[in-house]
């Protein structure tokens, strides 16, 4: 598999502030990289940098595909347009928009507007825009963070089986470790600001494992814990 996505060397810095402190990472094709970190470390920064919202102070971050989605951590759907009509502004096929809906969840909610929707179904209308355009890199900036726990786990097992049909390579950021170890088969460890990447965990758990209460995935839960513990113990001391 090549890579989708590599940065070599990267460094951010806003006036005299550094942010990201000399990362270098891979993005293959097909896989999918969960940044986990505290607040206010770059990793929206670095999604900003990816998607060329945004330049790097020093170092190198190249992509090698021609479509990138973007989930933003706020769904930002109009507010004056159904969930249909949501998505044919990003693209006008009504096959395709019937199947993003129905891979989605979302039938039976194409004629509501936003504000009929819960925060649960906002964020799979947001995920779907972002889909529509068969994205070969998925970013995703938080996009769980307001959503109640069997939400966010409903909705991360509809992306994992969207993962398996279309094989998109997935970069997420968040700070929540059971997020990234249902969606993720890399979690990369950063620290606060300055960020650096602390450590990679290698993700191998099956399918049927992903599950809050399975007991492989509640070791590597306590793993990632105690590590992350262990790395806020050093700072304070």
């Amino acid at each position: 598999m090549g890579n989708v996505l590599k940065a070599d060397g990267l460094i951010k810095r806003f006036g005299d502030l550094l942010v990201i402190d000399n990362w270098s990472l891979e993005l293959k094709e097909g896989e999918k990289i969960v940044l986990l970190g505290p607040s206010g470390c770059g990793k929206t920064t670095f999604f900003r940098i990816v998607a060329g919202l945004e330049r790097q102070s020093e170092g190198k971050v190249e992509t090698f595909v021609d479509k990138i989605g973007y989930v933003f951590q706020e769904p930002r759907l109009l507010p004056w347009r159904t969930v249909y009509d949501n998505l044919k502004i990003i693209l006008d096929d009504e096959k395709k928009i019937k199947q993003i809906i129905g891979m989605m969840g979302l039938e039976g909610f194409e004629i509501l507007l936003p504000s009929r929707l819960s925060g649960g179904m906002k964020q799979r209308v947001n995920i779907a825009r972002s889909l529509l355009v068969q994205p070969q890199i998925l970013l995703m900036d938080e996009p769980f963070t307001s959503l109640d726990l069997n939400i966010k786990l409903s909705i991360i097992e509809d992306m994992n089986k969207m993962w398996n049909k279309s094989y998109f390579s997935i970069l997420m950021v968040t700070h929540d470790i059971k997020e990234a170890l249902m969606l993720g088969n890399k979690i990369v460890i950063l620290s606060q600001r300055p960020s650096r990447i602390l450590k990679v965990f290698d993700i191998d758990l099956l399918e049927e494992e992903k599950n809050i209460y399975d007991k492989r995935f509640l070791e590597l839960e306590s793993q990632i814990t105690k590590f992350v513990i262990s790395q806020s113990e050093k700072i304070i001391g």
